[in-house]
Parts: structure tokens; C-alpha cells; sequence
């Protein structure tokens, strides 16, 4: 008799198990299954206005969309606009606590000898990390780039490596570089307008903080060295934080040489919308500064950004197989369009779009839906549901506890 029970309790609990496997909760079931890809936000101008330069490109900085664009995609040497690359490896080195601003970097003999553009540290000179970073984004340089390369490296060839393994990990095929200021005159040192646009998009995008320094149009630094004490002076090669705009210039960094002529990446932001326009081998100094006020002006009449700050609110998703039935979901990230075409971003649609369910084991950051964006039927984009939590697979005892639960449950 107490096997015939066994028996009958066993099976009992399979069917329990079979039923709670196969789907109990059909909450979404009316739900249709997540596309295979998210649709592409960036669009691309057919024309735009005229400049000097013979190559440039205008890009929204949150969507990367690109407005303007002229030989985009021809290398040639970039000159100082370099050192947007060697800061984006300083502040990556500040984010994982590998330096500090306050570290004291010493002056190698070999960064005391650059020329082109210097603050004129002396070797064995010692200066803040901060120090330095305004004598590269404010001043360009090209002995503080040196000091820093060495400080986070080792040696400048090291840096070198890094900021081409950097690089290639932003996608910058047409990029290569030998040294880290954009003094070499190297055919082998080269990059493009489109890859100037991508590195200061991550930089900007990434450390916003680059803004509190390439904004400052003069300041003075204190040269301590054995010879005394005395006060430099700081002066930013970006002339157009001076020229009047209808729009808040906030940077970037400027670059010129014989080989380069006139280059620059200027960063700007109206009403919420910031813009990167980059500018190679103008004739002269004028003219870059003249075609970056063009684009930013052309982007800036022709151009509406949305921005979702307020998701659509999320359910708990049902789990199968689990030992608990429900996950936690959140968003993967935010989402942003930019209009080109005066559309009314107001009439801009949101549709939650999520499994039906998420069978167990359950981790951190699966898949579990999108959030899609549309305007007149057409999709804009899209933004991924993730879970939040983790749920292990139930097992024979669990699904035992389960039962008992549900019988004292219904005995109340």
C-alpha cells in the first residue's frame, strides 16, 4: 500500500512539473516575437552647404547621424587633432583609477624636446595630471602629451599602441598613428574626418568632463623648476569660442602643420542638441573656423532631436521552470532620433513588444522584449528589455515545496 502511494504522489508531482513547464502563465500570449533587428537610426543629408575645407563631416553627437558630410572618408594627417585620442586615453586611465588628477607627473628629457606647440616644461619638471590636461586641451601641448603618454605607458611607443588598439575598438578603419601629439610628419600618421567625428563623439559622449577645460580660454600655470618659480600663460588655439554663434560652442581641439594645413573638431550644444563638426586641411586658419560655423549653423536650422526620458513602465516577466515565477525587467539604455525633415517628433509612438515568457535558468541581462519606436508606421529604432535578476531551475524538491504551498493555500 505505501508504494501504491508513493507511486501515485510521484506521479501527481510529474504532472504538476509537465504543466508548469509547458507554460502555465500565458499572460503575452498574444505577443509577437521580437524582431531579429533593431532598425538604424542614422540617416544621411543629400546636400548641405558650401565650404573651403575638401574634407568634413557634420554628426549629431548622442545618434551618431550624420548631417553633412565631403570626403569624409579620405585619410590624411590630422595634425594635433591627434591629442583627441591621447585625452580619451587619459580620462579612460582616470575612470579605471589607474591615475589620478592629482598625481605629479615628472618631464622626461624626451617630452622636453618636443616642438611645434609646448608650455616649455623642463626636464624634471613636475606637474599635476589636471595641470598637463589643460596645457593639451587648452594650449595643445605637444611636451604635456608626451609627459602623459610616458606617465600612463611607459614610454610614448607604448601609448602609441594603445591609442591604435583604441581605435580599432571604436571602429576607426582608416585611422593609424605613430606619435601622440600629431607633431610627425609620417605618411603612416593619418586618419580621416569621419574617424575625427567618432573619437570625439566618444570622448564628449564618454567624459563630459572634458568640457569643464576645453571651454577655458586662458589660464596660467606655475613652471617650479630649478631655475625658480614663474607664471604661464595659457592661451585656447580654438578661436571660435570667440566668434558669435547663435549656438554654445564647447570645444574641441584644433591641429595644424605644414603637411596637415588647418584642421579642427568642433563640438557645439542648442537647446539640448550637441553637434561635431570636423574639418580637414583647411587652406588657412580662418577658413576652418568660417566652415565649422557654416556646418554647426546648417545643422542647427535643419535639425530636432528626440530623446525618450520617460520609458513606457515595465510588467514582471513570467518565468518557466523556475523557482520563483516571476524576473524583474529594465531598459538597456535610452533612446534618441534625430530629425532632419521637420517631422513632428511629438506624434513619435512607443510599443512594448516582450516574450511571452523566459523559460529558467534566468541571468542579469537576457533578452526578454524591445521597446520600439515608430513615427507615421515607419520604425525609428529600438531599445532592449533585460532582465534584472537571476532565477535558478527548479528542481524535483522545489517543485515538491511548490505543491504543499499550493495545498495549504487552498485549505484556508
Amino acid at each position: 500500500m505505501r508504494r501504491k502511494g508513493m507511486k501515485r504522489l510521484t506521479a501527481v508531482i510529474l504532472t504538476i512539473m509537465m504543466v508548469l513547464q509547458t507554460g502555465l502563465y500565458s499572460v503575452y500570449a498574444s505577443v509577437p516575437e521580437i524582431p531579429a533587428e533593431a532598425a538604424s537610426a542614422m540617416v544621411q543629408a543629400a546636400d548641405g552647404p558650401e565650404i573651403q575645407a575638401p574634407d568634413a563631416i557634420l554628426i549629431e553627437a548622442s545618434t551618431g547621424t550624420v548631417i553633412y558630410e565631403k570626403n569624409a572618408d579620405e585619410a590624411r594627417n590630422p595634425a594635433s587633432v591627434t591629442k583627441i585620442m591621447t585625452l580619451l586615453l587619459i580620462f579612460d586611465a582616470l575612470k579605471s583609477g589607474k591615475i589620478h588628477l592629482d598625481d605629479e607627473v615628472v618631464t622626461s628629457a624626451h617630452a622636453k624636446s618636443m616642438g611645434g606647440s609646448q608650455v616649455f616644461l623642463e626636464e624634471g619638471e613636475k606637474q599635476t595630471v589636471e595641470t598637463l590636461i589643460k596645457c593639451i586641451v587648452i594650449a595643445s601641448g605637444n611636451d604635456a602629451s608626451v609627459a602623459m603618454a610616458e606617465y600612463i605607458a611607459g614610454s610614448e611607443e607604448e601609448f602609441v599602441r594603445m591609442m591604435n588598439e583604441r581605435a580599432a575598438g571604436l571602429g576607426m578603419a582608416n585611422t593609424h598613428f605613430v606619435d601622440c601629439c600629431g607633431l610627425t610628419e609620417s605618411a603612416d600618421h593619418y586618419t580621416t574626418a569621419r574617424d575625427i567625428a567618432v573619437m570625439s563623439r566618444e570622448l564628449i559622449n564618454k567624459y563630459p568632463q572634458i568640457h569643464n577645460y576645453s571651454t577655458i580660454w586662458m589660464e596660467n600655470i606655475t613652471h617650479v623648476t630649478k631655475q625658480g618659480t614663474k607664471e604661464f600663460g595659457l592661451s585656447n588655439t580654438n578661436k571660435l569660442l570667440k566668434m558669435a554663434t547663435n549656438f554654445t560652442v564647447t570645444g574641441l581641439k584644433t591641429g595644424s602643420t605644414s603637411i596637415a594645413k588647418y584642421c579642427l573638431s568642433a563640438t557645439a550644444e542648442k537647446d539640448g542638441v550637441r553637434l561635431i563638426a570636423a574639418i580637414m586641411a583647411a587652406p588657412d586658419f580662418k577658413t576652418r573656423f568660417a566652415d565649422a560655423q557654416t556646418l554647426l549653423n546648417h545643422g542647427y536650422a535643419n535639425c530636432k532631436l528626440y530623446e525618450d526620458k520617460e520609458h513606457l513602465p515595465l510588467p514582471r516577466m513570467p518565468v518557466t521552470g523556475g523557482v520563483e515565477d516571476e524576473v524583474g525587467l529594465t531598459y538597456e539604455g535610452t533612446f534618441s532620433y534625430l530629425s532632419l525633415k521637420g517631422e513632428d517628433l511629438g506624434a513619435i509612438e512607443k510599443k512594448l513588444v516582450l516574450l511571452e515568457s523566459i523559460p529558467a535558468p534566468v541571468e542579469p541581462g537576457q533578452k526578454a522584449g524591445v521597446l520600439e519606436y515608430s513615427l507615421g508606421g515607419k520604425k525609428l529604432g529600438e531599445v532592449n528589455v533585460l532582465t534584472n535578476g537571476s532565477i535558478r531551475e527548479a528542481g524535483y524538491m522545489d517543485y515538491l515545496k511548490k505543491l504543499v504551498g499550493a495545498w495549504r493555500l487552498n485549505r484556508r
